[in-house]
């Protein structure tokens, strides 16, 4: 169990969820970092008496510190203040919950400090894997997934050999437009894209979860996480979030991981690994679950998580174009830039335009991201 952390992107839907669980079990705060949200920030701050906070945006980073001139906190800001909030001596733990690229870097220097990583930023495998995951190992440092699906399958494998797993069946709910049409998303609104029917999640990541690229990105990740080819991966459709994922072993068993769909509980046991410590959460209760159903996901209407495949196994830079170019396209959906459907398109003619190629070393994928960012807001 860790005794003290960094959460990166302390103000996002994770951020404040791992805020509490470090209040609850115990462990300490040592630093903080945000974008622009001063604000919640301040709060967070005076709350838990972190050692260092790191404003990525700089203009924000001037408010933040002017606000809490009484304390004794020092503020950063920018990317150094990342990577210091992220190498911190007084933290053993690092929660990356930042989203976009500007999670890579830091997460890089957490792993050259030996941090251990308690990863909720996709980006950092979806984009880097191969660097990320060779890094950890040559440094010794430990990565803990905190996506549900993921925690899910890392607590199915422990304890089991490296020659046991036959397939992973990464699960997902379908989202709130399961069942509809690709024309009849044509007018779907980002107040109806966030309405995820299960969990409760930041606005980017429950649009992702609509389009099912979310279920993409994890596709990706998991390759990653527990070195298999994509061929060893099935996606699910489980619309009762009940089932976070699981995994089928060489001899037909297949093991499973239940509970109900907070993301609280994959934050605890990222953070107190290798113990369980009790939570604040509700336990599942079965006597109140109707049913447990099983779907394949539809390819055709939500051709957003196909995409993810096809770049998984084109490998390279795919991933990340992809990847990159769906996050602008996102947000100008949220904007009411973007119609829904064209978060696709947009999302699959960067692969095809920007090009893919070797992701050999970080200045490389930096460059595939901000090419394939660059495109989607020039075209789009």
């Amino acid at each position: 169990m860790v005794h003290s952390i960094s959460i990166l992107g302390c103000t996002g839907s994770i951020g404040r969820q791992t805020a509490a669980v470090a209040e609850h079990t115990g462990i300490r705060v040592a630093a903080l970092t945000a974008n622009r949200k001063i604000d919640l920030l301040e709060q967070q701050a005076r709350k838990f008496k972190p050692a260092f906070v790191a404003v990525y945006d700089e203009e924000a980073a001037k408010q933040f510190k002017i606000a809490v001139a009484d304390t004794d906190i020092r503020v950063g800001s920018g990317m150094e203040g990342l990577i210091e909030a992220a190498t911190l001596r007084q933290s053993d733990c690092v929660v990356t919950a930042v989203s976009g690229a500007v999670g890579l870097r830091p997460t890089l220097a957490a792993i050259d400090a030996k941090k251990r990583i308690a990863l909720a930023n996709k980006e950092t495998l979806v984009c880097a894997g191969d660097l990320v995951m060779a890094r950890a190992k040559e440094k010794g440092a430990e990565i803990v997934p905190v996506d549900s699906e993921h925690s899910a399958i890392f607590q199915c494998l422990m304890g089991r050999g490296a020659g046991e797993l036959h397939k992973i069946l990464l699960t997902g709910s379908g989202g709130p437009f399961r069942g509809k049409k690709r024309e009849e998303l044509e007018s779907v609104t980002p107040a109806q894209a966030v309405a995820h029917p299960n969990w409760s999640m930041g606005a980017k990541i429950s649009v992702d979860s609509s389009t099912l690229m979310n279920k993409g990105l994890e596709f990706v990740e998991a390759m990653h996480l527990f070195s298999v080819k994509p061929e060893d991966i099935t996606v699910v459709i489980h619309p009762q979030s009940v089932i976070h994922s699981m995994v089928e072993l060489v001899d037909g068993t297949v093991i499973a991981q239940l509970g109900v769909p907070d993301m609280g509980l994959p934050i605890q046991l990222a953070l107190t690994y290798p113990e369980r410590r009790p939570s604040l959460f509700e336990h599942l209760d079965f006597w109140k679950l109707r049913d447990l159903s099983f779907e394949e996901p539809d390819l055709v209407n939500f051709p957003c998580l196909k995409l993810a495949m096809d770049c998984a196994k084109r490998g390279g830079t795919a991933p990340c174009v992809m990847s990159a170019a769906n996050e602008v396209a996102v947000h100008k959906f949220l904007r009411g830039e973007l119609g829904y459907n064209l978060i696709y398109d947009a999302a699959a003619e960067a692969v095809e335009t920007v090009g893919v190629t070797a992701a050999e070393d970080l200045d490389t994928i930096l460059a595939a991201d901000e090419a394939a960012r660059a495109f989607v807001r020039e075209n789009y």
